[in-house]
């Protein structure tokens, strides 16, 4: 872990990805730092969606605390926010999938006026659940579950404390249905969904505004690491940034267009269908899956 570092001076923008980054959401970024400011905490930012959910709120002149396993990933991401956005960012490096790194992060952020979490963190496998180890499946569901309720549980006691924040939990369209070749990822994120409904009601009196993100395909690093075929897939930018409009605005958003098409093709099935539909669209996307090992199938933690 680091301590928060002050920005820099501008200095030029970053290269490649980041600076060509379109600034539409600009004029919701007011309300973003009055709302979930001055800081936020984005998990899995070393990769994906994670890290362009920092970049974004990093555009909106919120100071970032960066978590992820790669430390040394995470350093140069903070090092370009405070110097293309002017923004403060904290580091810490931690595997979020254990009790002992959930308690490294919120260590953390103890003295920090934390307003926003993120959890991004999280990875899948694909392929039949009983081919794949026992022990991938049993840490995805500590890291995909157990550490977003860890986080969002203490957390969230924060923010109703402070009478303001928001929560970003990464729900997927998986979630609505069982999903074969893709069936313990599926019941975690369907895991999510629920958490974030039902915490959306428990605390919006509170103050505290919660949003469930259901995206369809992504390019990210996911794909890759899950021996996916994603041709269909959006930008995370799309997903963060389409993810952070809707915060504080509805319950559950599904970034991009074609998350939204498969959703209308969904809806009218039955559960057996949608379970059906789903599982011959994985199918598709898995057919020339290879042999991959746990360090294979890490998500957005990395």
């Amino acid at each position: 872990m680091s301590s928060p570092i002050l920005p820099e001076e501008p200095q030029g923008t970053l290269s490649g990805a980041i600076a060509t980054r379109e600034t539409s959401w600009s004029d919701k970024q007011e309300r973003f730092r009055d709302r979930y400011g001055p800081w936020a905490i984005v998990t899995g930012a070393s990769d994906g969606i994670g890290r362009e959910f920092a970049i974004c709120l990093a555009e909106a002149g919120i100071h970032v605390v960066l978590a992820a396993r790669r430390g040394e990933v995470l350093e140069a991401l903070a090092v370009a926010l405070r110097r293309d956005h002017a923004v403060c960012t904290r580091v810490v490096a931690a595997d979020l999938g254990t009790v002992a790194g959930v308690e490294t992060l919120l260590d953390g952020v103890a003295t920090l006026d934390v307003g926003l979490l993120v959890a991004s963190a999280g990875f899948g496998t694909s392929g039949p659940f009983i081919d794949s180890p026992l022990a991938a499946e049993l840490a995805m569901i500590d890291l995909n579950c157990r550490g977003v309720a860890a986080l969002t549980h203490t957390l969230g006691s924060r923010f109703a404390r402070r009478n303001r924040g928001g929560i970003v939990l990464m729900s997927s369209l998986v979630a609505f249905q069982g999903v074969a070749r893709a069936a313990n990822y599926a019941a975690t994120k369907a895991y999510i969904q629920s958490l974030a409904e039902g915490l959306r009601l428990e605390l919006l009196p509170l103050g505290v505004d919660v949003v469930a993100s259901a995206p369809g395909p992504v390019h990210s690093g996911f794909a890759a690491r899950a021996s996916m075929t994603m041709s269909m897939a959006v930008p995370p930018r799309v997903v963060a940034q389409q993810t952070l409009e809707s915060l504080g605005r509805t319950g559950t958003v599904r970034p991009g267009w074609l998350s939204k098409l498969l959703e209308s093709a969904l809806m009218s099935l039955p559960r057996r269908g949608r379970v059906r539909m789903m599982s011959q669209v994985m199918a598709g996307m898995t057919r020339r899956r290879s042999p991959v090992g746990m360090a294979g199938l890490r998500q957005e933690q990395q």
